[in-house]
C-alpha cells in the first residue's frame, strides 16, 4: 500500500461533509431540481467543471434507479457563475443493470431567460454488484509520499490564478510536475498529485468526478497560461474507491489548433483504478 497522509482528527463522512451539502439539489418536481452553486468551488470567477459535475451526478443519482455513475459524458456551453441554477433530468432507458439519463444544468441571464450551462448524458448502476475480476496491464502513477510533495500552501506567495476551490482540496503535487510554479515548466504536460477533500471526507463516486478536474491544467506544464475552459467531459468510474486519499495522474499528448486533450487516471489507497476520464479543452495561444 502506498504511503499516505495519517487521516485528521474529526473528519467528515461521506453524507455530512461540505462537499455534500454544496452539491445537495432539492426536487422542485420530479425530474427538475434547484441548487444555489456554492462560490467556493471556483477557479478565478468560473464554477469548477468537476464540482458541476457532481451536481449534475447527485441529480441523475435522485432520478435514476441505479446509485453510481458508470459514464458521464458532458459538454460544457456557458460558463456558470455561483447562484441559483436548476437541473433538469430525463430518464431515457432503465434496464436490470443499468439505465441511462440525461441532464442539463440552467441558469438565468438579467433578462431573466434560461441559459443552458452544461449537457450531460450518463449511464448508471451499482458498483458493489460488479464482479472482482480484474486484467490489467495498467499500474499506479509513481508520486511521491505526501510529505515529500506540495500544495497551495506551501507557496511563499499567492499562486497567480489560485482560486477559492483550493481551500477545500487537500491537493500535493509532485514536484517532478511542478516546473510552471518555478518558472521552468518541463514542456511534458504532466500533472501528478495526492488528492482529497480538505475536510477528510473519503472519496465516493460522486466525488471522483470532482477529483479527474481538481489539478492544475497540464497547460502550465506546456508552458501556457491562463484560463483552460473544458469543452467536454468524459468519466468512467471503474471501482468504489477505499478511504484515503487518491493519487491522480493527468497527461497532455498533444496540443494542436488551440485545443488539448487531458487524460486523467484516478486511484485509490488499495492500488486500483477507480476513475478514468479524458477532456478536450481550449487553450489561448500567444
Amino acid at each position: 500500500m502506498p504511503e499516505a497522509a495519517t487521516a485528521p482528527t474529526g473528519r467528515a463522512v461521506i453524507g455530512d461533509s461540505e462537499f455534500d451539502r454544496d452539491t445537495a439539489v432539492t426536487r422542485r418536481e420530479p425530474g427538475v431540481y434547484d441548487i444555489d452553486l456554492s462560490a467556493g468551488w471556483t477557479i478565478i470567477n468560473a464554477v469548477n467543471g468537476g464540482y458541476l459535475l457532481a451536481v449534475l451526478g447527485r441529480a441523475l443519482a435522485d432520478a435514476l434507479p441505479h446509485p453510481d455513475p458508470f459514464t458521464v459524458s458532458a459538454h460544457y456551453l456557458t460558463a456558470s457563475q455561483p447562484g441559483p441554477a436548476v437541473v433538469r433530468t430525463e430518464t431515457v432507458r432503465t434496464g436490470r443493470t443499468l439505465s441511462t439519463g440525461q441532464a442539463s444544468l440552467l441558469q438565468y441571464d438579467e433578462e431573466g431567460n434560461e441559459v443552458e450551462r452544461i449537457r450531460v448524458l450518463a449511464s448508471y448502476g451499482d458498483l458493489s454488484a460488479l464482479p472482482d475480476d480484474v486484467r490489467t496491464t495498467a499500474v499506479p502513477p509513481a508520486v511521491p509520499p505526501i510529505e515529500q510533495c506540495f500544495g497551495p500552501d506551501d507557496s511563499p506567495a499567492p499562486v497567480p490564478g489560485s482560486s477559492a476551490i483550493t481551500d477545500r482540496l487537500m491537493l500535493k503535487l509532485d514536484p517532478a510536475t511542478l516546473g510552471w510554479a518555478l518558472g521552468a515548466p518541463s514542456g511534458k504536460g504532466e500533472m501528478r498529485a495526492w488528492f482529497g477533500l480538505a475536510d477528510g471526507r473519503d472519496a465516493d463516486p460522486l466525488s471522483l468526478l470532482l477529483a479527474v478536474d481538481a489539478l492544475p491544467p497540464t497547460a502550465f506544464e506546456i508552458g501556457l497560461k491562463g484560463w483552460v475552459p473544458t469543452v467536454e467531459l468524459t468519466v468512467h468510474v471503474r471501482h468504489r474507491p477505499a478511504p484515503g486519499p487518491l493519487r491522480v495522474s493527468i497527461t497532455t499528448r498533444n496540443l494542436a489548433g488551440g485545443f488539448l486533450e487531458e487524460d486523467a487516471e484516478v486511484w485509490d489507497s488499495e492500488d486500483r483504478l477507480v476513475a478514468q476520464s479524458r477532456q478536450l479543452a481550449r487553450v489561448r495561444l500567444g
